[in-house]
């Protein structure tokens, strides 16, 4: 009889451990929750977890049920450190655009943390409701460099760019940055900030010296938030469920829906992108225990990322200070 190769044994093990993690998800429910039917009186719950980094999916969401006449009201879960400017704006505008041309109230919430984006985030709902001890604000912009110069030295490796203008390499991790460079990105900074504590005035209609004195990257705690009226009330996820409800005149006939996760391929299994929502960024410990670091080409990337803290270098962020750390 003839013996199998070290190679086709390889294969073959691989293909039975990849088919015996597909079929335990399958088995598990891991690939999302069961959908129910929407009742006539819905109440669509939304999520925002984790950095935003790409909330294409919540938005899909968001644009598939807005017009659907059982959706009467939105209840948005938020549990995020914020996250980068483009994509934190974009999901506040589309609640903003969905608030205004549907008139369906929108209720947040938060028991955990709801900092920088993910406040902003808050912003376009009608009502923010928290827990006492949610961790509040961190209203501000950040950005991050890196100068590895010293470390390239080390490693003996030269690094160098031909650039088309004085600031297309700018913010460079191989060289110091100069003071015109530092200059430019603080005025893109605070052009950012200004766009942030302007949403805050407005939504909150609170006074200008009143933001200007809490929006300087601080946290609070959810009962603080409510003293100053950076939110609404002190509650739960029933609270502002039943607070969406009463605001949309449904009485208590109504049933929450959560429309349930895509069902992911077999082959997305290689994938480090699965992530949760994509506004949650998977970690190296959640990537090893679903076995994705372990066949993935792009593992020893995100090793290195999280360990020289690269992910979120060189782009403005509304993000709470120290999360990388």
């Amino acid at each position: 009889m003839k013996k199998w190769s070290f190679r086709r044994k390889f294969v073959i093990g691989l293909i039975l451990i990849l088919l015996g993690i597909y079929i335990y998800r399958t088995s598990t429910g891991y690939w999302g929750d069961n959908e129910s039917r929407l009742s006539k009186n819905a109440i669509l719950h939304l999520e925002v977890n984790g950095v935003i980094l790409n909330g294409k999916k919540l938005l899909t969401t968001l644009k598939k049920y807005k017009t659907d006449s059982a959706i009467k009201a939105i209840v948005v879960d938020i549990n995020s450190p914020g996250g980068a400017v483009g994509p934190s704006q974009e999901i506040y505008y589309e609640l903003m655009r969905v608030k205004q041309e549907t008139k369906k109230p929108i209720v947040c919430v938060s028991t955990n943390l709801i900092a920088s984006g993910g406040y902003y985030v808050a912003l376009a709902c009608d009502k923010i409701v928290v827990a006492p001890g949610t961790m509040l604000g961190s209203i501000g912009v950040i950005m991050e460099f890196a100068n590895l110069e010293k470390l390239y030295d080390w490693a003996k490796i030269q690094r160098y760019s031909i650039s088309s203008g004085r600031f297309k390499d700018s913010g460079s991790e191989y060289r110091p940055m100069r003071e015109d460079e530092r200059l430019l990105f603080q005025g893109m900074i605070d052009e950012v900030y200004e766009q942030f504590r302007n949403a805050v005035i407005e939504a909150r209609q609170l006074p200008h010296e009143t933001v200007a004195m809490y929006a300087d990257g601080r946290v609070m705690t959810g009962a603080k938030a409510v003293e100053l009226k950076f939110a609404d009330s002190i509650g739960t996820f029933e609270d502002a469920v039943k607070l969406a409800a009463t605001e949309a005149g449904l009485g208590d006939d109504y049933k929450v829906f959560k429309p349930k996760k895509e069902r992911t391929g077999f082959m997305d299994i290689f994938s480090l992108n699965d992530d949760v929502d994509d506004l949650n960024t998977l970690t190296d410990v959640q990537e090893l225990m679903s076995g994705k670091a372990a066949i993935s080409s792009g593992a020893a990337k995100e090793v290195i990322r999280t360990v020289l803290k690269t992910r979120y270098l060189n782009q403005p962020l509304y993000l709470m200070p120290g999360y990388w750390e």
